[in-house]
C-alpha cells in the first residue's frame, strides 16, 4: 500500500482496517511527472476506510475496497466529463453556454504563468469577474491575453504579488519547492498535519446514520457554504454516501457554471445573504439541526458574522465544523484569496511541471484533493463524535 495512504491512516488513530484494500493500476495516467492517480487513489481508499468505520459502528460490518487508479486520476478533472444539452426539455440556452465556455477558456489562457521583468514568472488569476478587475486595475491593462502578458512583463514578480494581494486580488509569483519550503507560509504549513481534527466543545456521543436506509451517512444533515471546487467536492462526497446536503449561497456571489454542474448533484440549494440579519438568522436555525457545517471562507469572514466554530457549537452541540482554505489558517498568506493555480504556482508544482517554463498540471489536483481530504476529515470527526462525543 502506498505511503500516502499509510499517512492518512495514521490520522485515523484506530486499529488498522481489516477489509481488503486494492489499488489497481499505476501512474502515469495524466501527462505529468507527479503521481496524481496513485495519490488520488490513496485518498479515495482512505475515504472508503472512513465510511467503513461509520458503517461498522452501525452494523458491525465492513466492505472490501477497490480503487482503479485511472479512475482516480480522472476524478481530478471531472468537470471535463459532462455534456450539456443544447435544447429540449432542459430549457438550456446553448448560446449562453457557449459564451460562458468561451469566457472560461479566456480566463484559463490568462491565468497561467507569464514572464516578469526580473526574469521570473507570475500567475495572475482571473477566475471571477471581481477578482479579474482587481488584478487588471493593478496591471492597468485590458482583459486581453497580450495586454496582460505585456503588463506583467513590466513588473518584478514579488512586487506584483504584493500589489495584487493588497487590493484583495489573486496572483502569485512562481516559486520552486525549495523556495516555498523556506517561505514563512510554507513553514507554517509544514508544521501542520495534512488533516487536522480539533475538539472544540463537549457533547454526548451521537449515533451515525440510519441503518434501515442502507447508506452509511443517511440521516446526517450537511450545510455546504462553499463555492467553486474544493469545498463543493467535500460536500458532494458526503452526499454520495447518503448525507442530506443543503448548498447555501447567495444571489450576489459569483459562481463558475462548469464547477456547479460538476459538484452539485446530490444536493439541494438555497440563497441566504449572510450580511442580512434575517437571512443570517435563518441559517442559524438550520444549524440547530445540522450535523456538519462545511465552509471555505477566508479566516475571520464567518467569525465576524457570528458563525465561528465556537459560536455554532453553542447553538448546536456536537456539530462538525469543516474548514478549507488555500493557504491554511496561520501564516502571512492565510487571509489571501487562493485558487488551484495559485497553489501550484507558489508550492513549486508549476515550476516542476513545466521545466524551463512553468506550466500547470493537466488536472485541478490541489482543489479536488483538498475537497476529498476534507471529506475524509469530516468522516473521522463523525466517527469520533459517535464514539466519544464532542464537537
Amino acid at each position: 500500500m502506498n505511503t500516502a495512504f499509510q499517512e492518512l491512516l495514521v490520522l485515523r488513530g484506530l486499529e488498522p482496517p481489516t477489509e481488503a484494500i486494492d489499488l489497481v493500476g499505476q501512474d502515469p495516467v495524466l501527462s505529468t511527472r507527479f503521481t496524481l492517480g496513485e495519490t488520488a487513489a490513496a485518498v479515495f481508499a482512505a475515504i472508503g476506510v472512513g465510511v467503513n468505520d461509520l458503517w461498522q459502528l452501525q452494523t458491525g460490518r465492513r466492505q472490501d475496497l477497490s480503487i482503479k487508479i485511472p479512475h482516480a486520476a480522472a476524478a481530478l478533472r471531472s468537470y471535463n466529463y459532462f455534456n450539456v444539452e443544447e435544447s429540449g426539455a432542459s430549457g438550456h440556452d446553448a448560446s449562453a453556454a457557449s459564451i460562458n465556455w468561451a469566457l472560461q477558456q479566456q480566463r484559463q489562457r490568462i491565468s497561467t504563468p507569464h514572464p516578469t521583468r526580473d526574469g521570473r514568472y507570475f500567475l495572475p488569476h482571473m477566475g471571477l469577474p471581481h477578482l479579474a478587475q482587481r488584478a487588471l486595475d493593478v496591471l492597468k491593462c485590458d482583459y486581453e491575453l497580450e495586454a496582460v502578458i505585456n503588463a506583467v512583463a513590466g513588473w518584478d514578480a514579488l512586487a506584483l504579488e504584493e500589489a495584487i494581494a493588497a487590493v484583495g486580488g489573486c496572483g502569485a509569483m512562481v516559486r520552486s519547492a525549495a523556495e516555498w519550503a523556506a517561505h514563512p507560509q510554507g513553514q507554517a504549513l509544514a508544521g501542520r498535519p495534512l488533516v487536522e481534527i480539533i475538539k472544540i466543545a463537549d457533547s454526548p456521543p451521537e449515533p451515525v446514520g440510519l441503518v434501515a436506509t442502507g447508506r452509511p451517512l443517511s440521516g446526517l444533515k450537511v450545510l455546504d457554504l462553499t463555492r467553486i471546487l474544493a469545498g463543493p467536492t467535500c460536500a458532494r462526497t458526503l452526499s454520495e454516501h447518503g448525507a442530506e446536503v443543503l448548498m447555501v449561497t447567495a444571489e450576489h456571489l459569483p459562481q463558475a457554471d462548469m464547477f456547479v454542474r460538476d459538484t452539485s448533484h446530490g444536493k439541494r440549494s438555497c440563497f441566504l445573504n449572510l450580511d442580512v440579519d434575517a437571512e443570517r438568522q435563518q441559517l442559524l436555525e438550520l444549524v440547530r439541526t445540522a450535523d456538519v457545517f462545511s465552509q471555505g471562507y477566508r479566516p475571520e469572514v464567518l467569525a465576524n458574522r457570528g458563525l465561528s466554530p465556537a459560536a455554532l457549537a453553542e447553538i448546536r452541540p456536537g456539530i462538525i465544523y469543516t474548514s478549507m482554505n488555500c493557504y491554511g489558517f496561520d501564516g502571512p498568506f492565510a487571509a489571501r484569496a487562493g485558487w488551484e493555480q495559485l497553489a501550484q504556482a507558489v508550492t513549486g508544482i508549476a515550476a516542476e511541471q513545466g521545466g524551463e517554463r512553468p506550466a500547470l498540471l493537466p488536472a485541478a489536483a490541489c482543489d479536488y484533493t483538498t475537497g476529498y481530504l476534507a471529506a475524509y476529515g469530516t468522516l473521522l470527526a463523525l466517527g469520533r463524535r459517535a464514539r466519544e462525543g464532542g464537537a
